[in-house]
């Protein structure tokens, strides 16, 4: 991992362990507030233990540190845990290749962070996120203004091999074409009223939810249209109608229809993630701080899926968060008791374990 080093002669009040360790217990143990955090640390003996700050954190230590350093490293250590959760997590769609889930998520923000544009009075950041949809983690990360186009990220994210799977907000017939091109491979809903040119319909099975499949040219000739044929899959469920584009041929409609419904883990990580990690509870600012909080975050989820599949053979869940949250609130209420002064505490945990 690249050190991070102080400014100057000045030796750093908090290094790089203690400040992932205080972001990691930020989204772990629903705090609500940079403020509730520190405060915890001033007060509870355990999260000083945790953190590794005997004494707590000052105020002006932490928000400097969250706003000016550490992105490198923890940019590093994120890559680093996904390629340790890839090792150690089953896929679960292996036959259907190396599944790219791509969507774009707002955060809401403070009139006085005006980098993050999005209309008048009303400032919005946007998340965009690659999510392995084989191991349901997170995989890779980008930060914009609400304003932001998805389409760039996509363009970006995919490697060859992979099969990025989009909604119809990154439908793009410029991009299709480039994707063909460098054999990395698409997935796709596209607006219902999309022109289609029709080059080779083949057959579909009969009495199914699937209507259309076979090649075509999407878009106006002259205007937008794709230079490559590719794929389109139509079907209907509960009344609404899919079109799909992708350039994977050597897939069934059927395996078409259930990957873009795996497209949903994305949209249930977001979900989750806000609610029981406190990812959206801002902290920082700036664009380097929102990133910063946003990566630990990431790094705490992807340390929490390690954990359960280690321990458990399961996926992340709440109910997994509670048991640690519930360890960690009965190890403070113990310290509490046998050492409110916070003496020799480590001793104290020594000796709690072994009894």
């Amino acid at each position: 991992m690249p050190p991070l080093e102080a400014r100057g002669n000045k030796k750093l009040e908090l290094d790089f362990e203690q400040q992932l360790n205080a972001l990691i217990l930020f989204h772990l143990d629903e705090h609500v507030s940079g403020s509730h955090l520190l405060q915890i640390l001033e007060e509870d003996a355990l999260a000083r233990q945790i953190v590794e700050v005997p004494h707590g954190i000052a105020k002006s230590t932490f928000f400097e540190a969250i706003n000016t350093r550490g992105l490198e490293q923890l940019s590093y250590l994120f890559d680093a845990l996904y390629k340790s959760a890839g090792d150690v997590l089953p896929k679960e769609h292996g036959k259907l290749g190396e599944l790219v889930g791509i969507d774009g998520s707002l955060i809401d923000a403070t009139l006085s962070m005006y980098w993050a544009d999005y209309r008048k009075n009303d400032r919005k950041a946007k998340v965009h996120l690659a999510f392995d949809l084989n191991r349901s983690i997170p995989r890779k990360i980008d930060l914009s203004d609400g304003k932001a186009g998805e389409r760039p990220f996509a363009m970006e994210i995919l490697s060859d091999g992979q099969t990025g799977v989009m909604d119809r907000g990154y439908q793009c017939h410029k991009n299709f074409d480039l994707w063909q091109n460098q054999n990395k491979y698409f997935l796709c809903r596209i607006q219902d009223k999309t022109e289609k040119t029709i080059v080779r319909e083949d057959e579909v099975p009969p009495n199914s939810m699937f209507f259309f499949d076979g090649l075509v040219l999407l878009g106006i000739p002259g205007k937008n249209r794709s230079e490559k044929p590719l794929r389109l899959v139509g079907y209907k469920i509960a009344g609404k109608t899919y079109w799909i584009a992708t350039n994977r041929f050597d897939l069934s409609a059927d395996q078409i229809a259930t990957i873009y419904k795996l497209r949903w883990e994305i949209e249930k990580f977001f979900a989750w993630w806000k609610r029981h990690l406190r990812v959206y509870h801002l902290i920082a600012r700036s664009r380097y701080g929102l990133m910063v909080q946003i990566l630990s975050g990431l790094i705490t989820y992807l340390l929490l899926a390690i954990f359960c599949h280690e321990q458990y053979r399961e996926k992340v869940s709440i109910r997994r968060v509670r048991q640690l949250r519930i360890k960690i609130q009965r190890e403070a209420r113990y310290i509490d008791k046998v050492d409110p002064g916070f003496q020799d505490v480590k001793e104290h945990m020594i000796l709690h374990a072994k009894t």
